[in-house]
């Protein structure tokens, strides 16, 4: 799983659907619509008018500008446009005291849907942690926790309904603010699992995505977009962490997911170097080019300790012997630079021909001093992921 932020405006038009909520805020983009959309706004009210390219702690960045009217709005977006940013949201201004913020989060863990809940929220509440609860979100304490925040108990249901069906891993809205009886998400942040596309029916997409301050792609990325281009399959790559200590090539579906969750759940999700796919029956040539730019940038990592995982499902078309074989061919022109990083490879695939493919890629991993773990669909798909995990922790 690579956790990738979306706009606040895709986030609150989500969760606000599902809330039966009407949801009046605008995307605001830094071309010539954008000028139009605040020419639209109603002069005799006021407005919050902030950015939305997935920076954090935006308030005390000076990116959001407060109850603000169409003229400033329009100042504080040429404003925020100079800085570089180019995707912003506006939305009408809510009149409330500071004691009526509270602070909602939901976060997937190995425990579970772990929640965290304050009745001080705020831009402060970094400076209040103590006052911030701590649970597991059950249905035996759904209740218990919307009685404290102060909202019904099937506002905290729908909440947590559409964070799994729209597969979010992370949600935080704070400020929440309770008004005359109606509930406001004056600010959210939500993460979800990029692999997840395909199960979310346009809900959201890669247009939606929000990578916070400008990051240039690398070599390795901007390769694989290129090899993409000339490829029918899917080719894509994400580095998360260049001097992470696990590195993976994964086929893609839902095994995938599986195993990059399983980093996280862990406790190593933060050493998760890159994510990707090599999927829809990749030639060998495609997956070695791709493989190669995988492992250029392990080599590059400073990681003390690293890893590579080779990890999917069982295959129904792919023949795991020819994208084996490209693998093999990328890590043998490597190999001693791996052998002397003392890189461990883990493997577990299965799939048409994969008793002959898992046997060369043994032998080969063994012969280069490389040998991790190598196997089919016999072993459990996380057990993989575990046992890498336990050589970098060693």
């Amino acid at each position: 799983m690579a956790r990738q932020r979306i706009t606040e405006f895709r986030a609150k038009t989500i969760l606000f659907g599902n809330l039966n909520i009407p949801y009046d805020g605008g995307a605001v983009t830094a071309g010539r619509d954008g000028a139009e959309r605040i020419k639209e706004l109603d002069s005799h009210k006021k407005y919050v008018f902030k950015v939305d390219d997935g920076i954090k702690k935006r308030m005390k960045k000076g990116l959001v500008a407060l109850k603000v009217g169409p003229g400033e709005a329009r100042k504080a977006r040429e404003l925020f446009k100079k800085k570089g940013y180019k995707r912003f949201l506006v939305e009408e201004f809510i009149e409330h005291r500071p004691d009526q913020e509270k602070f909602l989060s939901l976060e997937r863990t190995r425990e579970g849907l772990t929640v965290y809940y304050s009745g001080r929220g705020g831009i402060d509440i970094e400076d209040n942690q103590d006052q911030i609860h701590k649970d597991i979100l059950t249905s035996n304490n759904t209740a218990k926790i919307a009685k404290f925040l102060g909202v019904r108990p099937q506002t905290l249901q729908t909440i947590k309904e559409a964070f799994d069906e729209f597969y979010f891993s992370f949600l935080e809205i704070n400020p929440l603010v309770v008004k005359d009886g109606k509930v406001y998400f004056l600010d959210l942040a939500v993460e979800v699992d990029s692999a997840a596309m395909f199960f979310v029916k346009n809900a959201w997409t890669e247009n939606d995505f929000a990578y916070g301050d400008i990051k240039p792609k690398t070599e390795e990325e901007q390769a694989v977009e290129r090899l993409a281009r000339r490829s029918q399959a899917s080719l894509k790559l994400d580095v998360l962490n260049p001097d992470g200590s696990i590195f993976v090539l994964l086929s893609g579906g839902g095994a995938s997911i599986v195993l990059a969750d399983e980093v996280y759940n862990l406790g190593l999700g933060k050493e998760l170097a890159n994510y990707g796919e090599y999927s829809g029956n990749p030639n060998e040539e495609e997956t070695y080019l791709y493989a190669k730019n995988v492992l250029s940038l392990l080599v590059k990592s400073k990681a003390r300790k690293k890893i590579l995982i080779i990890g999917g499902g069982v295959a129904n078309f792919t023949d795991i012997r020819t994208t084996f074989n490209g693998i093999i061919r990328a890590i043998g022109e490597v190999k001693e630079r791996l052998k002397i990083q003392h890189v461990k490879v883990f493997v577990r695939r299965g799939g048409p021909h994969q008793e002959e493919a898992l046997q060369a890629m043994e032998e080969f991993l063994k012969q280069g001093g490389l040998y991790g773990a190598v196997s089919g669909p016999d072993m459990i798909l996380t057990e993989i992921v575990k046992q890498g995990l336990d050589w970098v922790k060693s």
